[in-house]
């Protein structure tokens, strides 16, 4: 695996991140390590009716039921190439950024390297994409720009919705 310090020698500082890298279309991405709970293979998904064209599926994960999204299809318009380096990452999910986390799969290729720098050192790319809020600054370094994916943007309200439906407040309430 690949891990940048930054421009910085020795230990890395106290303030210092870790991001699992990865591709879509040409163009590198990070996510904080801290909201990735695991990473799977690939593998089969069963699909969701009426969803969006980027929502990939769902599959049995410990005995729940994790809804997938394909970074592919959200980030560059193309599904996710089926490579040995392809994978899902599960990560920390809460459903209007509070609550308890529930998993959220998330199928991104070359995930295979790790960069460690400070948040800080991410920078504002001068673009206010209110159609992509989940993107956030983006990285410079040696190996080229990486663009902060941040999870608990991902969603917009009718995806919450329907991938994570609110639960009734008492049992046998009706819906």
């Amino acid at each position: 695996m690949f891990a940048a310090q930054s421009g910085r020698f020795g230990a890395p500082s106290q303030t210092s991140s870790l991001f699992l890298l990865f591709s879509c279309g040409g163009a590198r991405y990070g996510l904080e390590a801290g909201e990735v709970a695991e990473v799977l293979a690939l593998r089969r998904l069963q699909p969701i009716a009426q969803a969006p064209a980027w929502v990939a599926g769902i599959f049995s994960h410990r005995g729940s039921l994790v809804p997938v999204l394909d970074l592919g299809t959200l980030l560059a318009g193309q599904p996710a190439a089926q490579r040995t380096s392809t994978r899902i990452v599960l990560v920390h999910y809460r459903r209007g950024g509070a609550g308890p986390a529930q998993l959220l799969g998330l199928i991104v290729e070359q995930a295979s390297e790790t960069l460690r720098c400070a948040p800080s050192e991410f920078s504002d790319y001068g673009l206010d994409n209110q159609d992509a809020p989940y993107l956030g600054p983006v990285y410079q370094g040696p190996q080229g720009l990486v663009q902060w994916v941040r999870v608990q943007d991902l969603l917009p309200a009718e995806a919450q919705a329907l991938l994570f439906p609110a639960v009734a407040s008492a049992p046998g309430a009706p819906a």
